[in-house]
């Protein structure tokens, strides 16, 4: 771990919680209301450790990782968003709570979307970061050129075993390409950061895991389900940030959020800012999610 990690690794938790038949691998620290904090692809809890301590101060927060991901189970199914929101839903049973704050960035994001939308009385308060609105995603990726060429990986993934031999062979490759091509802060990810994050993608199952996330997503029955569902209404308070400079997702998700929300909404753009905001700009994540979550 980076020094940081090391300075606070006595008051961090590692925990595994059993939930929705599977064991989720979790870090937690702090008391009070309960925040949850969810990954994106190809992450896993370490993704938030500039938020864990400085939320901390104020609420119990609880980082998993992801279903399939480095320590938690993976399993060969359940890599829909039903199920992953599911996932979530009972990690707040099983930790006492009723409602929780969710924060999800990237893949997380997505979680946290539909989860609010499928399951509103388990959510406080929703803050997403860098993540579109699923059925808002699978619209775009059917009729936006632009969308579609920053989502090519995505198609590519579609072919089954190829992506994930390929992406072995070259996992140093890969994951050095992923995070400092997607970061406009390259710094953020050193060679420190980025072994941290290989190490974690080496264990066995876990890019076959992390790719039957897009698989799920872009299988026919759920593009045609989204497509002839309309999308119910986020009734908790939500605030969206939003990197300007994120080449994996257009801000252009950003653009009628508010009819989706039946709530006090706010939304966030961050210049100067990749894909990887709150690791990119740490600072102002921090700020942002305490103002929202504290209000």
């Amino acid at each position: 771990m980076t020094s940081l990690d090391s300075s606070l690794e006595s008051e961090w938790q590692h925990l595994f919680i059993s939930t929705n038949n599977i064991r989720l691998h979790s870090v937690t620290q702090g008391q009070g209301d309960l925040v949850i904090l969810l990954h994106g692809f190809p992450q896993f809890w370490y993704a938030w450790r500039h938020q864990i301590p400085a939320l901390a101060r104020h609420f119990k927060v609880v980082v998993p990782d992801l279903r399939g991901y480095n320590d938690s189970d993976k399993p060969q199914t359940g890599y829909d968003l039903d199920t992953l929101s599911g996932d979530i839903r009972g990690l707040i049973e099983q930790l006492g709570y009723t409602r929780a704050h969710i924060v999800g960035h990237d893949w997380g994001g997505v979680i946290a979307w539909h989860l609010a939308q499928k399951f509103p009385q388990y959510l406080n308060r929703l803050a997403i970061l860098n993540a579109p609105p699923p059925h808002r995603f699978l619209q775009e990726l059917t009729s936006n050129v632009d969308q579609i060429r920053r989502s090519w990986y995505m198609l590519a993934f579609q072919f089954p075993g190829i992506p994930e031999w390929l992406i072995q062979q070259n996992l140093k490759e890969f994951v050095t390409d992923i995070f400092r091509s997607q970061a406009v802060r390259k710094v953020a990810f050193g060679a420190e950061e980025t072994q941290i994050y290989q190490a974690a993608l080496e264990k066995p199952g876990v890019l076959g895991a992390a790719i039957n996330y897009y698989r799920q997503l872009l299988w026919p029955p759920t593009w045609l389900g989204s497509w002839m569902r309309t999308p119910q209404l986020v009734t908790s308070p939500t605030l969206v940030l939003w990197s300007k400079e994120d080449a994996l997702f257009s801000h252009k998700f950003t653009e009628g959020l508010d009819r989706l929300i039946a709530a006090p909404f706010k939304l966030r753009m961050v210049a100067e800012c990749g894909h990887w905001i709150q690791q990119e700009v740490p600072q102002t994540v921090n700020r942002e999610l305490l103002s929202f979550l504290r209000g």
